[in-house]
């Protein structure tokens, strides 16, 4: 006899909380994430893009690195980890600056 598979209630529709994430109030210009790792840990970094500071500017591209995930080529992903090293400095160096002052 064949086992039922259980269902959990749900829907057939799988619903991801990250199809879900827009901002309106900031966000990085068209492009970006297409440019050398300097200019992109550098708009990150930026006030305009990230008014909270650097760490902002980490999550939103960890979010698309783990978002674009296996369609991106090797030499776009050598290029944006680069980006997230150089952004990291930058967090770090944000985060000394705040404790020394």
């Amino acid at each position: 006899m064949p086992r039922s598979k259980k269902t959990s209630g749900k829907s057939n529709k799988t619903n991801r909380w990250s199809s879900q994430v827009k901002t309106v109030s900031t966000f990085p210009p068209p492009g970006l994430f297409n440019q050398d790792a300097e200019t992109i840990a550098r708009t990150l970094a930026s006030k305009k893009v990230s008014p909270k500071g650097p760490g902002s500017g980490m999550r939103m591209l960890t979010f698309y690195i783990n978002r674009a995930g296996k369609h991106l080529d090797k030499g776009r992903k050598a290029e944006l980890e680069k980006a997230k090293e150089l952004l990291s400095a930058r967090v770090h160096a944000a985060r000394t600056h705040k404790r020394a002052a």
